[in-house]
């Protein structure tokens, strides 16, 4: 209950209804404040408590300096949490657990609850098995099932066990789709009790995320964003997070975007100017005349790309676009008729015409010099006009086959993707010369292939064995889709279709999209060239892409090919997509169908042809190029508000597969110890009541020592399971069959594989090591410091009781918002990261499980410190935390070098957490004091 301090407390009349708001400008000083500001200060003026939120706080806010480097802390609480499979999995998992620790130590499991509104999506365990057939979506839903039984039974428990807590079932949708179509609120209500009433309050829908592209919401006016899963275990126990008060830059959008420009290539552009703008960390919000030009659809898929670009969030204010999306959707009309009087009663309201808004930095595009582009080749912000295509990938490939590869030095042995070389180094893994085949400034090796059905064909460096249709970014974006169904269409008709050597693959956010796609008539001509329907969910863009046919994979692998994966998503990290598969393209629908036609990166497609058509003539694009006349047109005949209904009637409800499956009874979970999916987490095994003070570090050794853009992919892959690792020779003891193996993402729940395959990232470079990839390392427990992989090498370090730490470049975890990155390396026992810098989520997800993230000296690497990584490790200064406030460096030893290292605790809040061991420690004991 809101102390009220500024008086703001009031009613708003909407209809016949009343709700109580909290008015902004009661505040002085709100009115100038950034759309996104707006939503923070009404958050704490309705969660003021004048202890941990106070009427300081709130001044703080609406008197914002928008010039200053952050520095006051906030503590904001969302009004939801949003979570997908991968990393709910094992948010559901911790709270059962806690439940356990909390009944050991005295205290009532059900005080484990969420507080506020938890919805989990099913989205990241289907993967395309099969393609291309028209039961493809079918096999893989079985195939789906088969695998991840377990896990569905325990998350089926978690529906039935905790309140606020609601899971759409697999085969729904994309987590972010399924969000803005149907779960985001925009203006969020609930009926409290003020003076022996109820009252119904109305305030923004805020949501966080356990995915990083939470950010789509950002494009219906939610303010939100990716936080790992320990956040968000915490804020659905009601624990506010700590942030600091951000700079917000200012977007301004003029102009419109030209005929064949799409969104994909409109947030390529803009996520490519971001990224060398720099706002990691800040707010971003967009404005200008331009904003009402760009629809709702494209303002998600803006949103959606935020991690790409860095950002917290990248927010649109509230307008028609939003409330005539909300209407399409199949929204109530009382909600929205509540969204557009509550936005325009706070002053939230987008109006183009008034002044422009005040930001702390400004950034300005013209739409209408948005051409067409891809990014890659490993990396998203790397964008590429498609007239520059072809001579990029033919300059880019040369660092992907070996024997035109140069030697390895120190300064370019750079953990992928900001510079890293490519997957072997030096020695040809083939039997004949790449440089003997050069033809036209590029590499050559062509490789005949027969498959099992007597097909035969010829494939070389950069042809395109994967073109996917997938990911959020796009599938939610009715025009692009309605492109590509298009360009097929007229593809048919010209007599082309999909290369043999292609995977294609159809792979929709929502069931909404394949109801457009039959209404229109357009599916048979997707299904035609390859497109079927492979399942809804994240597939390809998470690196379910599936494997390759064996022949195909065989020749790859036999010859070194470097082959490439075009496809509509927004990571294209290397090792991500695809093992086999070393060059990676995001790409709009209608592209990502054009080169699966074509079949090779090498093609100019503005100037070359796609094929030969059934005429004898070549087909071009431009020939097969829908107008944006007739995609707009098909849009509005296909698309209506009842197919929004349909498909989110019963939308928790589920197939009877799913409800079929039998789940145990009761408030604690029912462990199987046979289980290889969902095991009991470990953290607060033999915990105190009391936490113990925080120590200096000594005598620690150098887990890895890692280079610039180390993503949490690097840190915890979330794809296949290679034989022959840790994780694999575990899940073997236990049973499982190597077909049986799925993912690591699919085995979140199971701290022992996600242990084994920390750091296991087959692309990940450690710097101890000389050229070699994988989650390798040096142990020097054993004399000499031998090889030996990073799980086995950790063992012996903790058999020894000797700390670890990892040295790292720039960016360190940057990517997704992956819990299991900072879960894994504190069970390994790293206790400290010693980054040049930091992305936002994995520093503070370090803190959630106690490591402590520390920085080098401005302007100073592990390499300018002469540091090899093969020293002994002290770090002093810690225990000053133990005084109550923040070192704001400590001093490191290393050998006989020193340095002093920034400590990157930012907020009193982390500090609490790191002082508690970890976030979830904090949380439990808070709670069990309140008994």
């Amino acid at each position: 209950m809101s102390a009220n301090s500024f008086g703001s407390r009031d009613t708003l009349r909407v209809g016949d209804a009343g709700y109580e708001i909290y008015r902004l400008d009661a505040v002085e000083g709100s009115g100038r404040l950034p759309y996104s500001l707006k939503i923070l200060l009404e958050n704490l003026l309705r969660t003021e408590d004048g202890a941990n939120i106070t009427a300081d706080h709130i001044r703080a806010v609406a008197g914002w300096d928008p010039s200053a480097t952050p520095n006051v802390e906030i503590q904001f609480t969302p009004a939801r949490v949003i979570m997908q499979d991968f990393t709910g999995v094992p948010c559901v998992v911790d709270l059962a657990t806690m439940r356990e620790a909390v009944r050991d130590l005295g205290g009532d499991p059900a005080r484990i609850n969420p507080l506020a509104p938890a919805e989990m999506v099913i989205d990241h365990s289907v993967i395309v098995d099969f393609f291309g057939g028209a039961d493809s979506f079918r096999r893989n839903v079985e195939r789906e099932y088969e695998r991840n039984r377990e896990r569905y039974q325990f998350l089926r428990w978690g529906q039935t066990a905790f309140d606020e807590f609601k899971v759409v079932p697999p085969g729904t949708g994309i987590v972010h789709q399924v969000n803005i179509e149907h779960l985001a609120r925009v203006v969020m209500t609930r009926d409290v009790e003020r003076d022996g009433e109820r009252v119904l309050t109305a305030y923004p829908d805020t949501c966080v995320g356990t995915d990083s592209h939470t950010t789509m919401e950002n494009g219906i006016g939610v303010l939100g964003w990716g936080v790992g899963g320990i956040e968000a275990e915490a804020a659905m126990l009601g624990q506010p997070i700590s942030m600091l008060i951000p700079r917000v830059v200012g977007f301004k959008l003029t102009g419109k975007l030209p005929a064949g420009a799409t969104a994909t290539d409109l947030v390529l552009t803009i996520t490519e100017m971001l990224r060398q703008h720099g706002v990691v960390g800040k707010f971003v919000e967009f404005y200008g005349e331009g904003v009402s030009s760009v629809p709702l659809a494209n303002r998600a898929t803006i949103g959606n790309m935020s991690p790409e670009f860095g950002s917290t969030c990248a927010i649109f204010p509230i307008d028609g676009q939003t409330t005539d999306y909300l209407t399409l959707t199949g929204r109530p009309a009382e909600q929205v008729a509540l969204v557009e009087a509550y936005a325009k009663a706070q002053g939230m309201w987008l109006d183009p015409s008034a002044e422009e808004p005040v930001f702390s930095e400004y950034i300005e595009l013209d739409l209408s010099t948005v051409v067409p582009s891809i990014a890659g080749p490993k990396r998203p912000q790397d964008r590429i006009a498609l007239a520059d295509a072809k001579r990029a990938w033919r300059a880019a490939v040369k660092d992907y086959v070996s024997s035109v590869q140069g030697p390895l030095d120190e300064a370019s042995a750079e953990s992928f993707p900001a510079s890293d070389p490519p997957a072997v180094s030096g020695q040809d893994n083939g039997d004949k010369p790449n440089e003997a085949d050069l033809d036209g400034d590029r590499p050559h090796r062509v490789v005949p292939v027969t498959l099992a059905d007597g097909t035969t064909f010829e494939i070389d460096h950069g042809v395109v064995t994967i073109a996917a249709i997938t990911s959020c970014t796009n599938t939610s974006n009715p025009y692009v889709m309605m492109g590509a169904a298009l360009l097929a269409r007229n593809a048919v008709e010209k007599g082309l279709t999909r290369k043999p050597w292609v995977k294609t693959s159809l792979a929709p956010g929502s069931q909404v999209v394949t109801g457009y796609f039959d209404r229109s008539g357009l599916q048979p001509y997707l299904d035609k060239i390859g497109f079927n329907l492979v399942g809804y969910g994240c597939t390809t863009c998470i690196g379910n892409s599936g494997p390759l046919q064996e022949e195909i994979s065989a020749a790859i692998q036999e010859n070194d090919l470097a082959v490439t994966a075009v496809l509509s998503g927004n990571r294209n990290f290397e090792g991500r997509i695809n093992p086999d598969v070393k060059m990676n393209y995001l790409a709009s629908p209608p592209l990502v169908v054009a080169y699966a036609l074509a079949g090779t990166m090498d093609i100019d497609l503005n100037n070359e042809p796609l094929g030969t058509g059934s005429d004898g003539e070549p087909v071009f694009l431009a020939d097969i190029w829908p107008a944006p006349e007739e995609i707009a047109q098909v849009v509005a005949s296909s698309i209506d508000q009842q197919m929004f209904l349909d498909d989110y009637a019963d939308v928790f409800k589920g197939d009877e597969t799913w409800r079929s499956l039998p789940i145990p009874t009761g408030n604690t979970f029912e462990w199987d110890p046979a289980s290889t999916y969902v095991r009991k987490a470990p953290y607060f095994d033999g915990m105190p009541p009391e936490p113990e003070p925080v120590t200096d570090i000594s005598g620690a050794r150098v887990l890895a020592r890692l280079g610039d853009s180390v993503t949490t992919d690097h840190i915890s892959p979330a794809g296949a399971i290679k034989v022959g690792t840790p994780a694999a020779d575990y899940l073997k003891e236990n049973g499982v069959e190597v077909k049986d193996f799925n993912s690591y993402g699919s085995r979140r729940g199971n701290h022992e594989v996600m242990i084994r395959g920390t750091f296991a990232n087959i692309r990940l470079r450690n710097l101890l090591l000389d050229g070699v990839e994988g989650g390798y390392t040096r142990d020097f427990t054993v004399e000499g410091g031998p090889q030996a992989f990073i799980y086995e090498a950790s063992a012996h370090y903790q058999a020894a009781g000797i700390p670890l730490v990892v040295l790292a470049g720039k960016e360190y975890g940057s990517g997704s918002s992956r819990d299991w990155a900072a879960k894994g390396t504190a069970l390994l026992g790293v206790r400290a990261v010693i980054a040049e810098s930091y992305e936002r989520i994995h520093r503070s997800n370090l803190i959630g499980m106690g490591v402590l993230p520390l920085q080098f000296p401005e302007g100073e690497t592990a390499a300018s410190l002469g540091l090899t990584g093969e020293e002994t490790f002290d770090i002093t200064g810690v225990e000053a935390l133990n005084t109550g406030g923040v070192p704001s460096t400590v001093t490191v030893r290393a050998g006989d070098k020193e340095f002093q290292a920034v400590v990157r605790i930012d907020t009193p809040g982390e500090a609490d957490y790191y002082r508690h061991g970890g976030i979830m420690q904090y949380v439990l004991r808070s709670l069990l004091a309140k008994r």
